[in-house]
């Protein structure tokens, strides 16, 4: 799909004209990297390839549009200081949904991806897809009325807090919604989602249009938090997220963008088979990646549950030659250093050198879902 489409797509029916346009795409994720410190307009012109007056154009319409700012001065080489300018993050906010098999999670980033607002209430997939569809509608309007997270105002550690959250400021661009696969991403449509074939051919992504009259994208839950951490200035080029929960699954980033194939099937690990005659998974198959380890869970045998995991991510390193594993999940989160041990103790026997680190963000799959909409406009 060509850049300027899927612009039009996430930006349905939003006053945003200066972003419509790949040169100033590449200027805003130039802001948007810099962060507070800012970046002069001589600089944009030499990380762009722009000339100094095409730049100096779309740095006025950005900020005509609010969209930047000046962030002070910088002493130059020569002549007067430097203007640095930046972006200005509260101009537009996305909103996340993580919808899990248990669980569902909602936030409002701003520009940034930063976390404004959130709200998290459970569910269960079983149900169906219309009285779920109605709890992610319910949520998402609340947030976007009140700010104020579920719970009772409980959230996790390193969360904003919930009380005196201010209503949420406009525009808001769209709502990413994640949740397990498999899945259609281009069609929006979620396909035999593992222990809940009811949600097949589901139109998720146009009834939650239809119901909340916003822009929305739909995506794996694992493919959003692959998005959301390779767009952090630290990422590597290419890199596996794994992610243990309710399920186990992983997002594969290559050359700095998600993989996800033309059925969006890539990063389907918990269904690699790994013992040929292992016990019955629902997806259809015999000893899955994903039936072994969650059954050493459920067992309580973390030890053992981390050396399945390391098995898995030893098949993608070998596979792909990847720079890093991150490892991600409440499970994971729930026991990080036994997990990133046993991963690293089973890489390291197999001689392979690729790093294993921690995904240590508590809302990594939700926040990622939020990037499933700003990503576009950053021209990524």
């Amino acid at each position: 799909m060509k850049r300027e489409q899927r612009y039009t797509r996430v930006l349905a029916g939003v006053n945003v004209p200066a972003l419509r346009s790949h040169n100033a795409a590449l200027v805003l994720d130039l802001l948007r990297t810099a962060g507070e410190a800012g970046i002069s307009r001589l600089e944009l012109a030499e990380r762009t390839g722009l000339t100094p007056q095409a730049v100096s154009k779309i740095t006025a319409r950005l900020r005509a549009e609010g969209l930047a700012a000046e962030a002070g001065h910088r002493a130059s080489t020569g002549g007067k200081p430097r203007t640095v300018l930046r972006l200005v993050p509260s101009a537009g906010h996305a909103v996340g949904v993580h919808l899990d098999r248990d669980e569902l999670t909602t936030l409002l980033t701003d520009l940034a991806g930063t976390v404004v607002a959130l709200r998290r209430r459970p569910v269960d997939l079983g149900e169906g897809a219309g009285p779920v569809l109605d709890a992610v509608t319910e949520e998402v309007r609340a947030l976007l009325t009140d700010g104020a997270t579920g719970d009772g105002g409980q959230t996790g550690a390193g969360e904003p807090p919930g009380p005196g959250l201010a209503p949420a400021p406009a525009p808001v661009l769209g709502v990413g919604v994640a949740m397990p696969g498999p899945l259609d991403h281009h069609a929006g449509v979620p396909g035999r989602v593992t222990g809940f074939p009811s949600w097949d051919g589901y139109p998720v992504r146009d009834e939650l249009a239809r119901r909340l009259g916003l822009p929305v994208v739909l995506d794996k839950d694992t493919n959003a938090a692959a998005l959301g951490l390779a767009l952090l200035p630290e990422a590597p080029g290419s890199f596996a997220y794994v992610h243990l929960g309710t399920g186990l699954g992983a997002g594969l980033v290559l050359g700095g963008a998600p993989l996800r194939g033309d059925r969006t099937g890539a990063g389907e690990l918990g269904h690699q088979t790994v013992q040929l005659d292992g016990p019955p998974c629902g997806c259809g198959g015999r000893g899955c990646l994903e039936v072994l380890c969650l059954a050493a869970v459920a067992r309580g045998e973390l030890p053992e549950a981390a050396r399945i995991l390391g098995a898995g991510a030893a098949n993608l390193v070998r596979l792909l030659d990847i720079d890093q594993v991150l490892l991600g999940g409440r499970v994971v989160l729930g026991a990080p250093e036994v997990f990133a041990d046993g991963a690293r103790e089973v890489l390291a026997g197999l001689g392979l050198p690729t790093p294993v680190a921690v995904a240590t963000a508590p809302q990594a799959v939700a926040v990622g879902a939020a990037w499933l909409v700003l990503a576009p406009i950053f021209g990524q």
